[in-house]
């Protein structure tokens, strides 16, 4: 795709702009760890709930959907739409708790919910696995994806895409190093914005140049009798027997996934950068709605501008070999063919956008693991703040090239999030559960993690079996589910609870619900029992209904079924009305306090 100086001039400005917000947030951002990390615990839902949005926008999401939508059809995407009501649950349940035990990070929280030497050890493990190898998994697929973007607009080579991703990831970097959590939060506000505009209009463009919506139904029902498959592409939920997705890997993802396995913005329980904005927000209130607004965009308002755009690349190129092989390249290949020249430089500037925005809150999420959670807790303690902040944007540098190493081994996006998924199945439920029953103990989450990634591995390395297939996949995640679910409560079961002081500590601190604290509760008599359990769990519910009710509606009414999504919007509205309702009438206060 050839590039004119205009479009050149557009993303250099794109990147100059970013370079002068992370300059403006400096002096913000570097006065203390805590003002790195967390912005100082001061910032407003909308922009916490904005920028958990644009870092789940990566430049790697719409091509992984599209590589979803080739291979299983729109119901491929339940992978991560049933993520819905574990997101729902962390705002209802689990996002004020995250408030009151304000804590720097998701790791941190090992040492006031446990003691002793399971709690150190649990800590320090946690902010190695994750802030490592996970993490860098995670930026190797968002690398890939900016690098197949670069292979194909710019006709380089893997090598040389990886060289220019490097650079774009050094301002990503340097940004993160000038300006902290602040920088992060600015910066993914504006580029959240860029990019879903730019994925609109291509969508737009896209549906245009097959013939419009009747143009594109028809060419899906072609490539249907093509492939000789039963069921439909366009299937929102996936027919009896249909080829493209399979019974038992949609029970899976709705039935286990969601509450079972542990994954990157979908933390059952909150975790990771979730909870990192979580942890920024101004109070209990703000960190609720940041929360409920992030779940409500991630899943209702940006997933049918990549689907409509996925479904044009399969009517398109059905019959090319290069697509057979590599479906996720049919975003880029779409952008190449059916966006007007004049908005390249804006759409190369959507896609830097969106590499960024994950980009930066990875290096940043991922030093405050390395740095918080393990060099000043257990190598080099009591130095000044900003000797903390020099290591934090040293660390931020290195895995920065780390990443890129891991970039060049990889070669499938959506395979690297199945490969994560597996890799974490069995462990959501200790997660939900630590802050509710007082006996999990540190032992069970360490039991879980080593449990679940060893069965993993085993199932699918020593079985053969492939995360790449559908079924396999669902067999994957069943097996691990399973043998780490039995692992952990036995191990649970067969060691000490936590001490009484460290648990009536961590109750005092964080006021759970009484239901499964009991003989820790009946002692902690100066704190009010919460009885808001009934009221959350129908929060919950409705909050999953409204966002599916959105999505639905939505995509009802993009394929000409006006009247049935209607209805869908409207009822979505019903519920959210109902949601307001309940929380107003309870009172902000009552969350708040």
């Amino acid at each position: 795709m050839r590039l004119t100086l205009i479009d050149w001039l557009v993303v250099a400005a794109y990147f100059a702009f970013n370079l002068a917000i992370g300059l403006y947030y400096r002096k913000k951002a570097t006065r203390s760890v805590s003002d790195f990390f967390v912005g100082g615990r001061k910032v407003v839902w909308w922009l916490a709930g904005t920028s958990m949005v644009a870092t789940t926008f990566a430049a790697d999401t719409p091509l992984a959907v599209t590589g979803l939508v080739a291979r299983n059809g729109i119901a491929g995407n339940w992978i991560w739409w049933s993520m819905a009501l574990s997101g729902m649950m962390t705002v209802f349940f689990y996002a004020r708790l995250w408030r009151r035990a304000g804590v720097l990070t998701d790791v941190e929280f090992a040492e006031i919910r446990y003691s002793g030497a399971p709690a150190r050890f649990l800590r320090g493990f946690r902010a190695l696995y994750l802030g490592l190898p996970i993490n860098l998994i995670i930026m190797g697929w968002v690398n890939l994806a900016i690098v197949k973007i670069l292979m194909l607009i710019l006709g380089l080579t893997k090598v040389q895409a990886l060289v220019v991703a490097v650079g774009i990831m050094f301002i990503t970097a340097s940004i993160s190093t000038l300006s902290g959590l602040w920088g992060v939060l600015v910066t993914d506000l504006f580029q959240f914005v860029l990019k879903m505009s730019m994925v609109i209009l291509l969508a737009v463009f896209a549906v245009k140049s097959i013939g419009g919506m009747s143009g594109l139904v028809t060419g899906i029902r072609s490539v249907e009798q093509a492939r000789g498959a039963t069921g439909s592409l366009l299937s929102f939920v996936p027919d009896i027997n249909s080829t493209w997705m399979p019974l038992i890997t949609f029970f899976v993802y709705i039935g286990v996934n969601w509450w079972a396995s542990w994954y990157p913005g979908a933390e059952p329980g909150g975790g990771g950068f979730i909870a990192q904005r979580i942890l920024c927000a101004k109070d209990e209130k703000h960190s609720l709605l940041a929360t409920l607004w992030f779940n409500l965009t991630h899943y209702a308002l940006r997933p049918w501008p990549w689907i409509l755009v996925a479904l044009v690349a399969v009517v398109k190129f059905n019959n090319d070999p290069a697509f057979a092989a590599d479906p996720e390249s049919g975003y880029i290949r779409i952008v190449m063919t059916d966006l007007p020249v004049s908005l390249r430089g804006l759409m190369i500037a959507a896609f830097a956008a969106a590499y960024m925005s994950t980009i930066g809150t990875q290096l940043n999420w991922g030093a405050s693991y390395l740095v918080n959670d393990f060099y000043r807790r257990f190598l080099v303690r009591g130095r000044g703040e900003k000797h903390y902040v020099t290591i934090s944007q040293f660390t931020t540098m290195l895995l920065m090239f780390l990443s890129a190493v891991v970039t060049f081994f990889m070669g499938s996006i959506a395979d690297a999030w199945k490969f994560i998924i597996a890799l974490g199945a069995g462990t959501g439920l200790v997660y939900l559960l630590r802050w509710f029953w007082w006996r999990v103990n540190a032992w069970s989450e360490v039991a879980a993690m080593i449990a679940a990634f060893v069965t993993s591995l085993t199932v699918q390395f020593g079985f053969r079996l492939n995360e790449s297939d559908p079924k396999e996949f669902a067999y994957i995640v069943l097996a691990t589910v399973s043998v780490t679910t039995i692992v952990w409560l036995s191990v649970t079961f067969l060691t000490r609870p936590e001490p009484k002081e460290t648990l009536l500590a961590f109750y005092r601190r964080v006021r759970p619900s009484a239901a499964l604290w009991g003989p820790i509760a009946r002692e902690a008599t100066d704190i009010v029992p919460q009885k808001d359990g009934l009221f959350n769990l129908m929060d919950w519910l409705l909050g999953v209904a409204m966002i599916y009710m959105f999505l639905f509606g939505a995509g009802k009414i993009i394929f000409g079924q006006l009247s049935t999504g209607l209805v869908f919007l409207a009822v979505g509205l019903v519920l959210g009305a109902v949601i307001y309702g309940d929380l107003n009438r309870r009172g902000w206060k009552a969350i708040t306090e």
